[in-house]
């Protein structure tokens, strides 16, 4: 009780006035076959679906004097926990949470939260978990301190995603889960799948994994549950699960930590601790383990990379729902056909997400027939490939691939409402190609490009309606990657970019509008920053010094190997159309040319080793700097290039080239977005945002 009070009084002194309370509603429930009294609580914030249940202190207090009530009892068999509609909980109130002041308020956040949940699972009476809906975070964890878990087959996420946002999960979910399925499972939900752009798995998956006893469908869920629960209590069910404390625990956390070490290479803290954690829970008491959560997660709360972790968390769920200097989503045309102008691999991948997300028909176009029936059979060979994983039916894979056709003539657009080409990245090539399609298409077709740093003003200059012509960027590869750049040329019109978002909006695209400025956001700030990588090279660095003084910002990939991954040619062509336009900040390396006319595809061997032959045309510079030079001489380009972007108005704002980083680049979420990064590591003078903003307040 002392450190009921204590919590009470540290995390209620200051204003919780915004916190929007999950209370803990409790009603009897009578069991089917006599099996006698339930306390069912529903946890319910008193909004729909579209604000789930969340903790913060007071919803914390409110459930653990529902369980005391329910304890002080003596006429219940059984207590039974679930959510209101589509709803599980997800966890903690992070807004509250970041606004913790001290470490002994985060101490209290994590010790109040255990000391709830775990009640649950230290009843004189069975507890059971009906999770019906989204169980992320702290809300997975009060279904794994429960005795007994059921879940629905229509929930469609169960996450543990503290890392994703630089935390651990702290109110026992490190602790209980290697316990239940294992330390390889566990380690799955707790580290792999946070750091997979925060994967999270269905309720068919949590179930197959143990993470549940039972499954039922959505329909009769509670009520099965329910009937499931008297079966249990009256020993008619029994409920077996497999002994993981004499599993090998070595083997999946040394594997855990090699692919924690490829991605983040040491840059991100919570990944580490949070193993270190699962590792404790093979040996480790109850009380030790959750005060071993207490400590991480209170270290985690009061670093800048959890503030970090919400403003990206709050770029791509809001801003990116609501792009800036989008036009009214009223003067958007209907689309009912779509044509894609070339049938290489990038025009499949974009034939293939029009098709199964519009489901209208898709005809590409190509100048050689077996080009043409390359492109049409990728996109079919990828349905038949969602096909043999279930991920469609037999029907639905027989219309998806009916909707993608092929022709060799563009007279196939003639009906078209949007026709985007995609062909090789040079002005004249496309110039012509919107003529041909100009010729063929109505008035009110809209046009659009893929290109990554062509003008569109220029690429429009000969059309009849340059208004109809609009950016369209797609990031490779095109199924996976969110981002995408929609430009505004100098004749684009509203009606055009209208129909541009709302299509980005039914691909499932987080569009971001950008001014017509040479390569845009993305490939602008990712040229300057492979650029002044490579002159580093060029005067005499050691490639590999280079390649790794960027470590430390835990980026998804080294700058050569993006490179590798882009393919020189492509690298140099954006490299060359930069320095024509910027030639004081953006150089063309000799070296590079020579790595293009080699035909190598970069300076790594197949083995993933680097290629002596490769690394040898970067010989010869006289001038080497240290890895801390190389990574100040990057940070202060990416710095000035933003500055001058924003001053250009080539976006809106700084957050959304925060966005484009994040969704186009890999930018780590744990730092928060390029501009806050280079803001609290000195780099930006003066800031882009306001101090306390994706960090610590000063």
């Amino acid at each position: 009780m002392n450190n009921l009070n204590t919590w009470r009084t540290l995390l209620t002194k200051r204003n919780t006035d915004e916190e929007v309370v999950t209370k803990a509603l409790v009603r009897d429930v009578r069991l089917p076959g006599g099996a006698g009294t339930m306390a069912l609580i529903t946890l319910d914030n008193g909004f729909d679906h579209t604000k789930p249940n969340t903790f913060g202190p007071l919803g914390l207090f409110a459930l653990n004097g529902a369980l005391s009530e329910i304890e002080a009892r003596t006429d219940l068999v059984a207590v039974g926990v679930t959510g209101k509609p589509f709803i599980f909980a997800v966890g903690a109130d992070l807004k509250g949470a970041s606004a913790l002041s001290s470490r002994e308020e985060a101490l209290a956040i994590g010790g109040l939260g255990h000391h709830v949940f775990r009640r649950l699972g230290e009843l004189p009476i069975p507890s059971f978990a009906f999770v019906n809906g989204a169980a992320m975070g702290g809300g997975l964890e009060i279904a794994l301190h429960c005795t007994y878990r059921t879940i629905s087959s229509g929930v469609p996420a169960v996450a543990l995603p503290e890392c994703f946002l630089g935390l651990v999960p702290g109110w026992g979910g490190t602790q209980l889960l290697p316990r239940l399925i294992g330390p390889a499972g566990a380690i799955k939900l707790i580290i792999e799948n946070p750091l997979a752009q925060n994967r999270v798995i269905d309720g068919a998956r949590a179930f197959e994994l143990g993470v549940a006893d039972a499954m039922f469908e959505p329909a009769d869920f509670l009520e099965e549950s329910l009937r499931w629960a008297a079966r249990v209590l009256q020993g008619e069910e029994t409920v077996s699960r497999p002994d993981h404390a004499a599993a090998d625990w070595d083997k999946p956390i040394a594997d855990a930590r090699f692919l924690v070490d490829m991605k983040l290479r040491g840059a991100s803290p919570a990944p580490y601790r949070a193993l270190d954690l699962v590792s404790l829970a093979r040996t480790s008491s109850r009380d030790e383990g959750f005060a071993a959560e207490d400590e991480a997660l209170a270290d985690l709360l009061m670093g800048d990379e959890l503030r970090a972790g919400l403003y990206s968390f709050d770029l791509v769920q809001r801003r990116a729902k609501r792009p800036a200097g989008a036009p009214d989503r009223s003067l958007a045309r209907k689309v009912t056909k779509v044509g894609v102008v070339g049938a290489g691999l990038m025009a499949s991948q974009m034939a293939l997400l029009f098709a199964r997300r519009l489901e209208v028909p898709v005809v590409l176009t190509d100048l050689d027939q077996a080009r043409l029936d390359k492109g049409v059979g990728y996109a079919h060979a990828e349905i038949d490939k969602l096909l043999a994983r279930g991920r469609v039916s037999a029907d639905k894979a027989n219309r998806l691939k009916a909707l993608v056709t092929g022709s060799l003539t563009k007279d196939a657009f003639a009906d078209a409402d949007f026709v985007i080409e995609a062909v090789f990245e040079d002005l004249a090539v496309k110039k012509q190609v919107f003529a041909e399609v100009e010729a063929v298409v109505s008035a009110e077709c809209t046009l659009a490009t893929n290109t990554s740093s062509l003008s569109l003003t220029e690429m429009g200059s000969d059309l009849k309606h340059p208004e109809r012509l609009v950016g369209f960027h797609f990031f490779n590869p095109v199924a996976v990657m969110p981002l995408l750049e929609i430009v505004k040329g100098g004749s684009t019109d509203d009606a055009t970019l209208a129909t541009a978002f709302a299509v980005g909006r039914s691909l499932k695209k987080s569009s971001v509008l950008v001014k017509d400025a040479p390569a845009f956001v993305v490939n602008r700030l990712l040229t300057r920053f492979m650029g002044e990588v490579i002159a580093a090279v060029d005067e005499g660095t050691p490639l590999e010094t280079a390649e790794h003084a960027l470590d430390d910002l835990g980026l998804p990939m080294t700058p050569f190997a993006l490179l590798q991954l882009v393919g020189p040619a492509v690298g140099l062509h954006v490299a060359e159309t930069l320095h024509e336009a910027f030639p004081d900040r953006f150089g063309v390396s000799e070296n590079m040319a020579k790595l293009v006319a080699s035909g190598k595809p970069g300076v790594y061997a197949p083995d993933f080793s680097l290629d002596p032959e490769a690394v040898a045309l970067f010989a010869g510079g006289a001038s080497p700097s240290s890895a801390a030079e190389v990574r100040r001489r990057v940070l202060e380009a990416l710095a000035e290039e933003i500055r001058v972007m924003l001053d250009e108005g080539v976006v809106a704002a700084a957050q959304d080239i925060d966005l484009c980083m994040i969704l186009g680049a890999g930018w780590p979420f744990h730092l928060g977005g390029v501009t806050p990064f280079l803001d609290r590591s000195g780099f930006a003078r003066p800031r882009f945002l306001e101090p306390g903003v994706a960090s610590l307040p000063a």
